[in-house]
């Protein structure tokens, strides 16, 4: 099928306005990788200091939510976004957001530019994502347990394995990036003889926390979203409060809407870039959810799961 419609941003916009949204910091980018990292050590820090269930649990939440927002900032890095130096950008992008949760910032670029390209067509290769929606919620709920007793986590970490295996491979570049990391990470908690923290507040919430909160990002994104020729009808974007930012929704991602129109913008820019174009009218044309709990009411409706 030929690629989804484009706008041009001069269309939208006027010339002062698009350069602003447009622009690629050298610093506001990796300022908001620091920022995932200093939280990630201080949620850590947090339950070392004051261990009892409530911290660990909280600890748990704020760093795996942070693992998602590496992705997002790997995400950033896939558009030549996080840095206005592509060599800053794509080392940064590889080593410190993509490695670390065990992605590879070329193969994932490949891949989702073809998500931008057929987006919801045949070809994308993120539909699998969004077709089987609306599901019931007895559905939901079964993902949910599968997530965060780590069933996900070790499927999604015994194919990557296998996948290398069958090319012949002992390790696949992708996982070899993420032993490296993770290697380095543990002989630095261990000299610092804090070993055991890599295994309960890095591998726990990575298998955990992460894949729930990147389903229900997933979810939230394009499930049961109405696509048409429309470039604006394409994703959802989700009106996050600050709650929902902490634990589910980091570095603006919630936007994903603009994200698909505009898909260049930085991630640091997308809320200025939504409030200009909700002052022009552009909230008639887009699919705008007032929050998580609203997206999950429309992925679970039980009745249009039992039409379809």
């Amino acid at each position: 099928m030929p690629a989804v419609a484009r706008i041009d941003p001069k269309d939208v916009f006027t010339p002062e306005e698009w350069a602003r949204f447009s622009k690629r910091s050298s610093w506001l980018g990796l300022i908001c990788v620091a920022g995932a990292w200093t939280l990630i050590f201080a949620a850590g820090a947090m339950f070392v200091l004051w261990p009892n269930p409530l911290t660990y649990i909280l600890a748990v939440m704020l760093i795996g939510a942070r693992q998602l927002g590496l992705a997002i900032l790997m995400h950033d890095a896939a558009h030549g976004a996080l840095h206005s130096n592509m060599k800053v950008n794509n080392w940064v992008g590889e080593w410190l957001c993509a490695a670390p949760t065990g992605a590879r910032l070329n193969a994932y670029r490949d891949y989702h530019l073809k998500h931008h390209k057929y987006t919801e067509q045949p070809e994308d290769p993120d539909l699998g994502l969004s077709a089987p929606f609306p599901i019931t919620r007895a559905s939901l709920v079964r993902k949910i347990v599968r997530d965060l007793t780590g069933q996900t986590f070790f499927k999604q970490r015994r194919a990557q394995l296998f996948s290398g295996l069958q090319k012949g491979q002992f390790v696949n570049p992708t996982t070899a990036h993420f032993l490296i990391f993770n290697a380095l990470l543990l002989a630095g908690l261990t000299v610092a003889g804090y070993w055991w923290t890599y295994f309960a507040l890095w591998i726990v919430p990575m298998a955990t926390w992460l894949p729930l909160v990147t389903r229900l990002r997933n979810i939230a994104e394009h499930a049961c979203v109405k696509t048409q020729d429309d470039p604006f009808t394409h994703a959802r974007t989700t009106l996050a409060n600050a709650l929902e930012r902490l634990f589910i929704a980091p570095y603006w991602v919630h936007f994903h809407g603009e994200h698909h129109v505009f898909m260049h913008v930085p991630c640091y820019r997308l809320q200025g870039l939504h409030n200009t174009l909700m002052d022009k009218g552009y909230w008639s044309r887009m699919h705008i959810a007032p929050g998580y709990m609203s997206v999950l009411g429309e992925a679970t409706n039980k009745q249009a799961a039992v039409a379809a």
